[in-house]
């Protein structure tokens, strides 16, 4: 007679095996994490980075198995020399695959209001610059798509809500 108890009952070894095989099949996606970070006037702080046209807010790619607020904490530490803990998630935006890339999860965490003395100034060499602006400031640097973001994340934090977006 058969032993009719699930896999996971009879097996747990093959029932791990299973798991593990699925897991190699299933889709991957990118998560990218960016951190809104102000000064005590308001501004906020954006980067300028060598590997793309555009300023953009900190932050990056995360590594594998790496939650994406412990990302923001890792991209501030590099590429800003910043350390902090950063606070709530604000957004989280789906991107549809778009030119060479496939999907991806875009995040935005609160990283505060710096004090008044700390000027972030890049520390390796992935930017050229970092600087507070104001939020219009930041409309006339960013992408569209990232004051989008931005614009969602500035809200957010107005009325405590995260936003979940998806496209543009």
């Amino acid at each position: 007679m058969a032993d009719e108890r699930p896999l996971y009952e009879r097996d747990p070894a093959a029932w791990q095996a299973h798991l593990a095989e699925g897991n190699a099949r299933q889709p991957r996606k990118r998560v990218g994490v960016d951190v809104l970070l102000r000064n005590g006037r308001g501004e906020i702080l954006l980067v300028d980075p060598r590997y793309k046209p555009d300023w953009d807010l900190p932050g990056g790619m995360a590594e594998a198995n790496e939650p994406p607020h412990r990302t923001a904490e890792r991209e501030l530490r590099e590429e800003l020399g910043v350390e902090l803990t950063i606070g709530p998630m604000l957004v989280v935006d789906w991107v549809a695959p778009h030119g060479p890339w496939d999907d991806s999860l875009m995040f935005i965490f609160d990283g505060g209001v710096l004090p008044s003395a700390e000027k972030p100034r890049p520390t390796d060499d992935e930017l050229n610059a970092a600087r507070f602006v104001s939020l219009d400031g930041a409309r006339e640097l960013l992408r569209p798509y990232v004051w989008r973001r931005l614009r969602h994340a500035v809200d957010a934090l107005g009325d405590g809500r995260p936003r979940y977006l998806a496209g543009p």
